[in-house]
């Protein structure tokens, strides 16, 4: 073989082949034949793709890393926390920056890969059993691939098991893969309504609402009426329109009444006296949130060898050094800019629902610490969605996270709320903006859960209420990309007060057209690939 392919490095810990690459065909040839027997191989190996899901770099994630660039936000962090300003800041900190999410997304793509290509040789229990691992596996895929198209552009496209040095697919090559593994993972999965059986699994009303992300993606950034399949098909806006209204029609999923009630500060009812005021109870997860279509479930990490067993968004996203009721102590990355909460209206409330003022004496919050260890690009306003969440203990502020699991007694590793990816509230959204027959109606439902009238839909209308729907899930960083709004908006991040260690200062960024707002490939990738895989645009 006179080439490495730049899979080596996660196919040999996948293997666990030892330190000679070289031998990877002929294991994987005896995992193909002796492991994949029976429908409980099957699941042992879904199990295996669901863990990569959840990234154990979590700063480098798409999550995190779109949030610092959404223009909502400020790096934050520490003065050490170099790589968040770098990203905040549009410029690469380190030849290998993006490596982790590049890693993950391709474990997690070879895993699929191996399971579609064992799959006739199981004896399933019936036609059904089979079909719903296929589009389990299928799903996977293509939710990894859209990760990495996200971030990256456009990436290699492997789809087989075996060694192979590629380059870069064109945009439409990738995403009619990822569209076809979403067509097939619809087909191939159960019509059954929500259980909370299925929370934290993919299922076909998952696959309906991520076909309806990704079209909206392609079709917006490349400037495209449709999206294409491999065989020269392709999947229209009005086929992807019946997926969400089949979704909102038959999958039993829906909003919960209370927009605030999702997130769990609303658990610390008895301690926060913004949940006391406004009579908040946590929807909890337990339970079953409705509204929650896809998600990555967390336990316990119990040590540092584990970290993508517990949530370590909140803790990035935590009030650095801070030991607060009911907001706990974190790393502090992502301050709120004051443009953002500026522009949101006060009559709007989730505006209060997602931000917590430090100085709104209806926050209830006492001896909070201003550039506390040195916290940067303080701005007194931090997002409520992801962040630990502290209750009362014996009289004292104690990090539960929302883990009542026996979580280890320390704020780094006790994060189990779950991160939803796609909630019901985005469907409605996107079916507003695919132009529904429902689309007005869609609009509607959302903006009357917050008692806010109705407003007609149109693009305009959409882009501001998913900027204040979904804002810090993750979302508004590629919205602005599809829409072509990225360097209008993130611009808005100019001379923005803030304070760095108790000093005053001014914060400011500039998108990068020049990247076309993706990121660098990682340098070791392409030196493995020997010149095959080039730099994105921008980056050289």
């Amino acid at each position: 073989m006179k080439k490495i392919i730049y899979l080596c490095s996660f196919a040999l810990l996948l293997l666990s082949c030892g330190d000679n690459f070289l031998d990877t065909e002929p294991l994987t040839q005896k995992v193909n034949t002796n492991f994949y027997k029976t429908p409980a191989d099957i699941q042992s190996a879904l199990i295996g793709i669901y863990s990569v899901v959840a990234p154990s770099d979590v700063a480098m994630s798409s999550f995190i890393v779109s949030e610092l660039m959404s223009g909502e936000r400020l790096p934050g962090g520490g003065p050490d926390d170099q790589v968040a300003l770098a990203v905040g800041q549009f410029r690469n900190h380190s030849n290998d920056m993006y490596l982790a999410p590049w890693e993950r997304n391709y474990s997690g793509i070879f895993r699929a890969n191996m399971l579609l290509s064992s799959l006739d040789q199981v004896t399933f229990e019936n036609e059904q059993q089979a079909a719903k691992a296929e589009g389990e596996a299928r799903f996977l895929r293509a939710y990894f691939y859209f990760d990495l198209a996200k971030m990256f552009g456009t990436v290699p496209l492997v789809l087989k098991t075996e060694p192979e040095n590629l380059p870069k697919a064109a945009p439409e090559e990738l995403f009619a893969q990822i569209a076809e593994d979403l067509k097939i993972a619809i087909e191939k999965l159960p019509s059954t309504p929500f259980s909370t059986s299925d929370i934290g699994k993919t299922t076909k009303w998952a696959a309906e609402g991520y076909m309806a992300r990704v079209f909206l993606f392609y079709t917006g950034f490349y400037k495209k009426d449709s999206l294409p399949l491999p065989d020269g098909g392709s999947v229209s806006k009005q086929q992807v329109v019946e997926y969400i209204d089949d979704v909102v029609s038959n999958s039993g999923h829906n909003l919960i009444p209370e927009f605030r009630n999702l997130w769990p500060y609303a658990y610390a009812k008895k301690d926060y006296k913004y949940a006391t005021d406004n009579n908040l109870t946590w929807v909890g997860e337990e339970g079953g949130n409705k509204e929650a279509l896809f998600s990555i479930r967390y336990s316990n990490a119990g040590n540092w060898d584990y970290t993508n067993m517990c949530n370590q968004l909140p803790l990035f996203f935590g009030w650095r050094a801070q030991n607060q009721v009911p907001f706990g102590q974190g790393w502090g990355f992502g301050p709120i800019s004051p443009k953002m909460w500026e522009e949101w209206p006060d009559n709007d409330i989730r505006k209060r629902g997602s931000i917590c003022d430090v100085n709104d004496s209806n926050e209830g919050i006492s001896g909070f610490e201003w550039g506390a260890d040195n916290q940067q690009h303080e701005t007194g306003l931090w997002q409520k969605k992801y962040v630990p969440i502290n209750i009362y203990v014996d009289g004292e502020p104690e990090n539960y996270s929302i883990s009542l699991y026996g979580a280890p007694n320390d704020f780094m590793l006790n994060n189990t709320q779950e991160t939803v990816l796609l909630r019901f509230a985005d469907i409605l959204l996107m079916g507003a903006e695919l132009g529904s027959s429902k689309g007005q109606q869609y609009l509607d439902r959302v903006r009357s859960r917050v008692n806010l009238a109705s407003v007609p839909a149109t693009l305009e209308n959409i882009k501001r209420e998913r900027r204040f729907e979904l804002a810090f899930e993750g979302v508004r960083y590629y919205d602005l990309l599809r829409w072509g709004d990225a360097e209008k908006e993130i611009n808005k991040l100019n001379n923005i007060p803030i304070m760095s260690a108790n000093k005053e200062g001014l914060y400011s960024t500039k998108f990068r057209p020049d990247t076309k707002g993706f990121l660098p490939i990682p340098n070791s990738q392409i030196q493995l690939s020997d010149g095959v895989l080039v730099q994105n645009e921008g980056w050289n």
